[in-house]
């Protein structure tokens, strides 16, 4: 029996530095999908407004549980829009330290990784967050906000930083790893 997507390891076992990315959203799709963790399949949680779409993949790290209690976040860089469940060895750019909050007022801790595809062809020359324009995480955050802005919410940007606070950011998010 093959282990639920969840619960495959966040790191990769032959590296220090990548990570697994399970896809949920291709990029390009307004259909939001989402993992859902109780029945052990990918669903659609929602749909964006005509003109939005996830502008690159959007998934999780596996074996993870982030402050917001989903696993951690992750936009994903790589050449062409894999598919929804697709596992991915990745390298951790950065991330996006956000404060979110929702429309019933609440307000939490969101973060979104920012990571690359292991096999890009594309982005193989970005190791940190520097190495992204300004215009293009420019445009990721406007997305974030504009995605949270249609469903009531809002967040707030607090810190871009780069890989060495994304790794710890993944290491206070990862779970106990299984024992047989």
């Amino acid at each position: 029996m093959a282990l639920p997507l969840h619960l495959l390891p966040a790191r990769v076992a032959h590296s220090p530095t990548r990570i697994h990315v399970v896809i949920e959203t291709p990029k390009g799709s307004r259909n939001k999908i989402a993992f859902n963790p109780d029945l052990e399949v990918l669903m659609l949680k929602g749909v964006l407004p005509e003109g939005h779409s996830f502008p690159y993949d959007f998934g999780f790290v596996p074996s993870t549980k982030a402050e917001d209690g989903d696993p951690l976040d992750v936009l994903l860089l790589l050449d062409a829009p894999a598919f929804s469940g697709c596992v991915v060895e990745a390298r951790l750019l950065g991330a996006l330290e956000i404060e979110q909050r929702e429309p019933d007022g609440t307000v939490q801790r969101n973060d979104r990784l920012l990571a690359v595809a292991a096999n890009s062809r594309e982005h193989k020359t970005l190791h940190t967050i520097t190495d992204l324009s300004p215009d293009m995480l420019h445009e990721v955050e406007h997305f974030f906000h504009s995605y949270n802005e249609v469903k009531g919410g809002k967040i707030r940007v607090l810190r871009r930083v780069g890989p060495d606070r994304a790794h710890a950011l993944l290491a206070q998010a990862m779970l106990e790893p299984l024992t047989k």
